[in-house]
């Protein structure tokens, strides 16, 4: 029978190095929101903004404003990263500032973006 000594288990210093880089830059994105009038759920290259109907609505996501223009019935206009877009629900995602922007919902309370990274931008 052969003796060997107890060992540890450890992570490789660069596998705990990249953990914490990921996660800084994880606080980092999710640091940069900010909302007024809206609530926003984000991932690193993608945010769902909820805005408040009735009220002056804005959020920062991912480096660009986000603001509730206006909304009518199923139509609803926004203004992503400095350009005015009209959406519907089911419509196919619009192209603002190298931002994937689509609607996923409209009520009389809220209106529900997405808006996402461009992978080819």
């Amino acid at each position: 029978m052969t003796n060997r000594p107890a060992t540890i288990p450890f992570l490789p210093i660069r596998r705990v190095a990249g953990l914490f880089a990921g996660l800084a830059l994880g606080l980092a994105v999710l640091a940069g929101c900010s909302s007024q009038g809206a609530s926003t759920d984000c991932g690193l290259d993608a945010c769902t903004v909820t805005f408040e109907r009735g009220v002056d609505a804005s959020a920062t996501i991912l480096g660009v404003e986000a603001k509730l223009v206006g909304a009518e019935g199923d139509q609803v206009t926004v203004e992503v990263a400095g350009e005015q877009l009209t959406l519907t629900t089911g419509q196919q995602a619009t192209e603002a500032g190298g931002f994937a922007v689509t609607l996923d919902s409209v009520t009389d309370q809220q209106v529900k973006i997405r808006v996402s990274r461009n992978p080819g931008s």
